[in-house]
């Protein structure tokens, strides 16, 4: 799950659709979908046709979508945030995410289309798709589809995971991935197991996959005072990122409160109610500590 903030442009996003690629600007961060809205709906659907559908990838629970720059990925990106989440990470500040009954089932076909119109914006910009979350492969069959269909449309593709169900990733899914964002959120598993609830080595083995499959990766570690920043957990990661060949970066995040009021309004416990965000001066000195391992890190 990606964990930047979150800037609202004043584009209309009806505007970017019809601009051709002379008129085109990026916006500077996100452009915000509202919701799923314009990507239809699908209510009456019987309960059993609906799971039948997203069992065979036609139909997706879908969170929301936003077009974004410079942040899940290269270029200008359209990020499809999918419902659902096996992990409990107590920074998560998109926990309505968690629950897949909480999103809007949407076609694929009809996201496909959505996605084609970018196509212009995408080639202008070197940017593509990232399918994010939650967690994209608790949609396996969804994402595979989706993957595919951009493959298809020669638009750049993205998966933002924390590796946790990498197994459900079939051959064909990985040969349509150009870019992984593999969350690698402790280097300790019993501090990986206080973050998230779940267990650190499928994080790890998927992460070798993808470097045996030679695709690109740009490792993400949220930086959580009190939590994630003790330097023996940050020199656990960076020698976990070290052992991948096809890492090509690592992306120090620095904690923030933004998903708090979500946890309130969820009437869900958060953990880190009282936990302030890293200094400035904390989060270079954790980065210039993943350098001192040979590794890149924005």
């Amino acid at each position: 799950m990606s964990i930047p903030t979150l800037i609202s442009s004043t584009i209309p996003i009806a505007d970017h659709e019809v601009l051709g690629d002379q008129d085109f600007q990026a916006p500077t961060a996100r452009l915000r979908g509202a919701g799923t809205a314009g990507l239809g709906e699908l209510d009456d659907l019987e309960r059993g046709d609906r799971l039948a559908r997203m069992r065979e990838g036609t139909l997706g629970s879908v969170h929301s979508w936003e077009l974004v720059t410079a942040v899940d990925g290269p270029g200008t990106r359209m990020t499809i945030f999918l419902s659902g989440c096996p992990l409990r990470c107590l920074y998560c500040h998109n926990p309505d995410t968690m629950q897949m009954r909480n999103g809007e089932p949407i076609e694929v076909d009809e996201l496909l289309a959505r996605i084609k119109r970018y196509r212009k914006i995408f080639r202008r910009t070197g940017g593509g798709i990232t399918l994010s979350g939650g967690e994209v492969l608790m949609q396996p069959a969804f994402a595979a589809r989706l993957l595919r269909g951009a493959r298809e449309l020669g638009i750049n593709t993205c998966l933002d995971t924390s590796g946790f169900l990498g197994a459900a990733a079939t051959e064909q899914m990985l040969a349509d991935t150009d870019l992984v964002l593999l969350d690698v959120k402790s280097g300790i598993p019993e501090t990986y197991q206080k973050v998230t609830g779940r267990a650190l080595q499928s994080t790890i083995d998927f992460g070798d996959r993808l470097d045996a499959h030679g695709i690109e990766m740009w490792v993400r570690f949220v930086l959580v005072p009190g939590l994630t920043d003790d330097p023996e957990n940050i020199d656990a990661v960076a020698r976990i990122a070290q052992r991948w060949e096809s890492m090509s970066r690592l992306e120090v995040l620095p904690f923030h409160q933004m998903g708090r009021d979500k946890w309130k309004s969820l009437g869900m416990a958060y953990a880190l109610e009282k936990t302030l965000p890293p200094s400035m001066e904390r989060v270079d000195e954790v980065r210039d500590r993943f350098r001192s391992f040979g590794l890149t890190v924005h």
